[in-house]
């Protein structure tokens, strides 16, 4: 009679084994992450700016501190948006952060509470110069018509004395049609730009990219996806900075030419053009 243990015993210790080593093999979700963007060929800064998820959190994920998040719905969200910027599958993750953080949290009734911590726009003041542009152009206009109805009415009077008057003395007025919104630049109008300015368009011609397009003070002026067949017209008195998320999609036409490069599919590109251009910056 033995008093050891049998081999059926001992199987489970033996697959307690096999899950640790798996789990071993497994990468940390910031681990996974991290190195799915550098196979992207994407900074920090180019997943903060397409996501609109704060550098300092991207850092953190990364480095599997979740606590910048403010929770696990948030924390959640970041993995989601963070996963599909460098072009991983997001549900793995979602599952591996349930595994080590308890589960699924409950569901909420409102829309989601993140997905890109978007910039609120800059308020501003009542525009005052064209409050009162607008006071003495409509004063100028009633003044303009009382003198027109005064003149008219003399005029009535000269024909029913039997005066025919003539046609100089006839007031004529011209009705001013409302200044149509300006349309975004056409190619043509590309083409004749004014020289003391640089005009870029970019064109999604063989499919959907990511576009960030700054001024020449650094300001952010479009953040966005073009969709294929989108175009969209940038101009700037000196500089247009941009940064195409998919280049090999993109045509790009700077101060009316074509840019002529070969740029390849899913790669990074960070352009800036300048008056003299066409020229890759």
């Amino acid at each position: 009679m033995s008093i050891g243990n049998s081999p059926e015993d001992e199987r489970p210790f033996e697959n307690e084994h096999v899950e640790a080593d798996r789990e071993e093999a497994r990468p940390s979700i910031g681990r996974a992450l991290q190195q799915a963007r550098i196979a992207a060929g994407l900074t920090v800064d180019d997943v903060s700016s397409a996501t609109r998820v704060r550098m300092n959190i991207v850092h953190a994920i990364e480095a599997d501190d979740f606590s910048p998040c403010g929770g696990d719905v948030y924390a959640r969200g970041h993995i989601r948006t963070l996963a599909k910027a460098v072009h991983l599958d997001p549900d793995p993750l979602l599952a591996q952060y349930g595994d080590e953080h308890g589960g699924r949290p409950a569901p909420t009734p409102a829309a989601p509470l993140f997905e890109a911590e978007r910039i609120r726009p800059e308020r501003r003041g009542p525009n005052w110069t064209a409050a009162m542009v607008a006071a003495i152009v409509a004063v100028i206009g009633f003044v303009g018509f009382t003198m027109f109805q005064g003149d008219d009415g003399g005029s009535e009077a000269n024909v029913a004395e039997g005066s025919t008057p003539s046609d100089s003395a006839s007031p004529t007025t011209k009705t001013k049609k409302p200044a149509d919104p300006k349309p975004e630049p056409s190619d043509s109008a590309i083409a004749a730009a004014p020289q003391d300015k640089v005009t870029v368009r970019v064109a999604a011609a063989d499919g959907r990219s990511w576009i960030a397009a700054k001024d020449h003070n650094g300001r952010m002026i479009f953040d966005g996806v073009l969709k294929q067949g989108d175009t969209k017209t940038f101009q700037d008195s000196s500089k247009v900075q941009l940064v195409l998320g998919d280049a090999g999609a993109i045509d790009l036409f700077v101060n009316g030419k074509k840019i002529e490069e070969n740029f390849q599919p899913g790669s990074v590109e960070r352009l800036t053009y300048t008056k003299g251009d066409p020229e890759a910056g």
